[in-house]
């Protein structure tokens, strides 16, 4: 494998870009395989457009098709922002049935990056060999967060750049990747836009507590504080989320919470985001692992009582006192959760994304 032959890795059968193109590959062992050399062939013999599922950030899930020139466009702002090299190797361990496994394909193959692949996990690099260096990766939080946990985590810091979406990484998380040569990106995007169209740099001397839109990219907001988003490359029209937001600048942001997970408590709007900033806190202090969300439950009085639920077993009464306490300090009566909620197993997405209306239907509702 010469610099000047440009490959594909799947899952250790190494693909060069000719072979792809001309087709002279076999068929994959797994659905994953598929798409992925599906999508290799589709690119490199030049399709013009794909069909993508959105996930249901701008409304309702839907089928959208888009070009290639479009997808192009995308790749090229992540690759100039993060000043990628041709030749550099980049780890694709996302489903390439999705956008954001797709757009590091796209990536890859625009910029002749090198690409190993390997089947989506919650430890990408048990799959890999020491001796196959990686320069850039896409991970999401659940990954990132096993990856630490084990003895791979010396490869984190082995990368140049990673980028995270999918969901927010806790604060331990974060602290974890501080001193780490690696350059870290959280993402905001969506399939509307073609995967991210916003980095938060979350380690080093530039380190950000906002998101900055890439080049070309204009952003503003809606009567509800939501962000809408306008790039040439997507048409005319702005893309208007229900994501909530505090704009710093023109093109700097901060994400507050989504619009339809607000709580109606007592007629004051409760973002749950924020309410959970407060927990992560204490659940820190406590050296509390469990994952958790909140969540408004119908009320009499209040219309809807904020509720934290919480993954696993019940905690023991001095933990629990201990929480309400802190929670009774940092939070003001409305936002404050009224109740402790527990479910042994979250409900989730294929990765790792918790299914907040889902899991809360499973806890019966009291009776008031």
């Amino acid at each position: 494998m010469t610099s000047a032959i440009h490959w594909v890795n799947l899952n250790g059968v190494i693909y060069t870009f000719d072979q792809l193109k001309s087709g002279s590959f076999k068929s994959g062992n797994n659905s994953f395989e598929e798409s992925t050399l599906g999508f290799c062939h589709d690119w490199l013999t030049g399709k013009q457009e794909f069909k993508l599922q959105t996930s249901g950030s701008t409304g309702s899930r839907k089928i959208i098709t888009v070009s290639r020139q479009q997808m192009e466009a995308s790749a090229r702002l992540t690759i100039e922002a993060l000043q990628l090299k041709s030749n550099d190797t980049s780890l694709v361990c996302l489903d390439t049935k999705y956008i954001a496994g797709q757009m590091m394909l796209v990536r890859s193959l625009t910029h002749r990056m090198n690409i190993v692949v390997v089947d989506p996990s919650s430890n990408p690099f048990e799959r890999i060999p020491l001796s196959l260096s990686v320069d850039f990766a896409a991970f999401v939080p659940y990954q990132l967060e096993t990856i630490l946990n084990s003895t791979h985590s010396i490869r984190l810091g082995n990368l140049k750049h990673s980028i995270i979406g999918g969901a927010p990484l806790d604060l331990k998380t974060r602290k974890a990747l501080h001193s780490m040569a690696c350059k870290f990106y959280a993402t905001y995007g969506m399939t509307e836009t073609l995967s991210h169209i916003a980095l938060q740099q979350l380690n080093g001397e530039q380190s950000q507590d906002y998101f900055e839109a890439l080049d070309k990219i204009t952003i503003g907001k809606d009567a509800r504080g939501c962000l809408t988003i306008h790039a040439n490359y997507l048409g005319p029209e702005k893309i208007i989320t229900n994501d909530l937001v505090e704009l710093i600048s023109p093109k700097k942001f901060r994400w507050l919470g989504r619009w339809d997970n607000i709580i109606n408590s007592g007629g004051i709007k409760v973002v749950p985001e924020k309410v959970e900033l407060e927990v992560q806190k204490i659940f820190e202090d406590l050296n509390l692992m469990n994952r958790f969300f909140v969540f408004g439950f119908p009320d009499e009085r209040l219309h809807q009582k904020v509720v934290l639920l919480i993954e696993g077993s019940a905690f023991a009464n001095e933990t629990q006192a201990k929480i309400e306490m802190k929670l009774e300090e940092k939070l003001d009566h409305y936002h404050r959760p009224k109740e402790l909620r527990f479910i042994p197993n979250f409900k989730e997405t294929e990765n790792g994304k918790v299914k907040r209306s889902e899991t809360a239907n499973l806890i019966p509702i009291r009776a008031q």
